[in-house]
Parts: C-alpha cells; sequence; structure tokens
C-alpha cells in the first residue's frame, strides 16, 4: 500500500512538473498560442523533458541509458543537456537549437535561455568545471558562459558575450570576455535582453567627443596666434620699422 501510494505520489509531482514548464512557455513567450502547439512544437520542452528521465536514472547511477537518452534528445531537439545537469523550476529554452549544458551546470529556479547558448567547461580538470546559474536569470542567443563560476541573481547576460569569470547579484554582463556594465540597478524581469549598454560603443561616443572638443581648442589657440600676428604687422608698420 505504501508502494502504491508513494508511487502515486510521484506521478503527482512529475505530471505537475510538466504542467509548471508548460506554464513557463506560456508566461515567457508570447509566440506561444495553445497547448497542443507548445506540447508538440517546442524542442525546449521536449529536451527538457527527456532530460528530466535522464537525470533521475543518472542520479540512480544507471550505465550507458541516461547518456543515450540525452543523444537521442540532441538528434530530435538540437539541444544537448548532459544528463548530469541539474535543473531547477520554471526553466525555458527558447528555440533551442546549438545549446549545450555540461555535466556539473546547475541551474537555478526561473532561468531563460536563448538559442546558441552554451554553459560549458574550460579543460579537462574533473570535478566542479561547469557553471552555476542562480535565479531569474535571462542569457541572451550565443552568449558563452564557461568555467565554473557562479552567474548571480537577477543577471542578464548580452546575446553573443563569453563570460568566464563570476558575475554578482542584479547586473548585466556583455562583451568578450564579458564586463559587467550595470551593477544593482533597477530589477527587471522582462525579455528585453537585447536592450543592454554598448561599452565600446559608449567609448567611441566619448574619444569622438575629446577629438571634437580637441579639434576646437586647436582652433581658437590659431585664432588667437594670427590676431595676434596681424597686430604685430600693424604695430611695426604704423611705427615705420616695417618700411
Amino acid at each position: 500500500m505504501n508502494i502504491k501510494i508513494n508511487f502515486q505520489g510521484r506521478k503527482m509531482a512529475f505530471l505537475t512538473r510538466i504542467k509548471e514548464d508548460i506554464q513557463t512557455i506560456f508566461d515567457n513567450d508570447p509566440a506561444a498560442k495553445t497547448l497542443l502547439e507548445v506540447v508538440l512544437c517546442y524542442p525546449g520542452l521536449h529536451a527538457l523533458l527527456l532530460h528530466r528521465l535522464s537525470h533521475k536514472l543518472y542520479k540512480k547511477e544507471i550505465p550507458l541509458l541516461p547518456r543515450l537518452i540525452s543523444n537521442i534528445s540532441r538528434i530530435i531537439t538540437g539541444v544537448e543537456i548532459h544528463p548530469g545537469a541539474q535543473i531547477g523550476k520554471q526553466f525555458f529554452i527558447d528555440h533551442g537549437m546549438g545549446v549545450v549544458i555540461g555535466e556539473t551546470t546547475i541551474i537555478g529556479d526561473n532561468v531563460l535561455v536563448y538559442q546558441g547558448v552554451t554553459l560549458g567547461g574550460t579543460g579537462k580538470e574533473t570535478g566542479k568545471r561547469h557553471p552555476t546559474l542562480k535565479n531569474d536569470i535571462v542569457v541572451g542567443s550565443g552568449a558563452k558562459i564557461l568555467g565554473n563560476i557562479t552567474i548571480g541573481n537577477n543577471v542578464r547576460v548580452g546575446a553573443g558575450s563569453v563570460v568566464i569569470e563570476d558575475v554578482p547579484d542584479d547586473s548585466t554582463v556583455v562583451g568578450i570576455p564579458g564586463r559587467v556594465v550595470v551593477h544593482k540597478g533597477q530589477k527587471n524581469h522582462n525579455l528585453q535582453h537585447n536592450v543592454i549598454p554598448d561599452p565600446i560603443r559608449d567609448a567611441l561616443s566619448e574619444l569622438t567627443q575629446e577629438i571634437k572638443d580637441l579639434k576646437q581648442i586647436i582652433k581658437k589657440d590659431l585664432g588667437t596666434n594670427t590676431e595676434e600676428n596681424s597686430n604685430s604687422e600693424e604695430n611695426k608698420h604704423n611705427n615705420g620699422s616695417g618700411i
């Protein structure tokens, strides 16, 4: 009797998690129209469901089968998640193609990643060698987060960024290598991951403005010198020294 109750409890928990995964898609993707569409047409959901199965088998130390399920998932969805990766609630892979999540990756709750994201290692070291992502994080398309580093709560990682160092809470990181450009700013959980500062553009704008200022100073100095020389010549002429 106890076994039946436990089985039913686990079954309900599994179904609840699936319902939560589906609701996360509706919450984050305005293109999601119907339940049938989400269930049949979202590879990120398929990859996540297959990962939850392979992860359970992986924790039971069952050989080969978890990796086989992971490989089948990669072939079907284009998303590669190692069975050892730990993934929390409300995780959403949008579009999905090319996403890679390594074995010792730890992902918290309410994390959104776009296509082409890599959560990988940096070498052949053993043990914890992949990143830890906390809660409320958006990782833009093509971003790479590499090594045993920690991405704090409420962080946005810009598209195409390469992050190789820890990122504090409430930050925005962009660039190669990734640089924190906003820290302790106003919290924003919207999907406006493209609205991020551009430090290179800002630096070039500052440099351009400095050049303009220098040109103005030079023109002013040249104008002053020309006027002084003209006055000097006029004075010489009036005094007869120029004749």
